[in-house]
């Protein structure tokens, strides 16, 4: 697989930090966001191919802003992912209720995290062999 642009939207800079650096190891072009106004212009003016959400972001938080990406024609095939360090019970689903492709606990493991991310990269190009909903 060849390497991704990946926006990464994270209000704690050792996290985006950490992240940014696996994803760049792992040979991916990375582009950071502290926040939710911020994220939406980088979107709006660049293409990506997985965008990596906080769920908790000042002002506008992560899944109000996914809710808004996959409400817009524009950005709604782009997949998102989830990274929360509050995970309680059923903020998985309400994650996917939201939009996001999948959701990942922080902190992260660092060890798994680049395969984790390839994995939400192979599923956004695999064939949808069920067809549309």
């Amino acid at each position: 697989m060849s390497a991704a642009r990946i926006l990464i939207v994270d209000d704690n800079p050792t996290n985006q930090k950490l992240v940014s650096k696996l994803l760049k190891f792992a040979g991916h072009e990375v582009f950071n966001a502290v926040d939710a106004e911020t994220a939406q212009k980088i979107i709006l003016s660049s293409s990506f191919d997985l965008i990596l959400m906080d769920i908790a972001l000042p002002d506008m938080d992560g899944l109000t802003l996914t809710r808004k990406l996959k409400a817009d024609e524009k950005t709604r095939n782009i997949p998102i992912v989830a990274l929360s360090a509050f995970a309680m019970k059923g903020d998985d689903q309400e994650a996917f209720l939201a939009g996001c492709s999948g959701y990942i606990t922080k902190p992260i493991n660092t060890r798994t995290f680049p395969q984790q991310v390839l994995e939400y990269l192979i599923q956004r190009d695999q064939p949808n062999i069920e067809g549309p909903p």
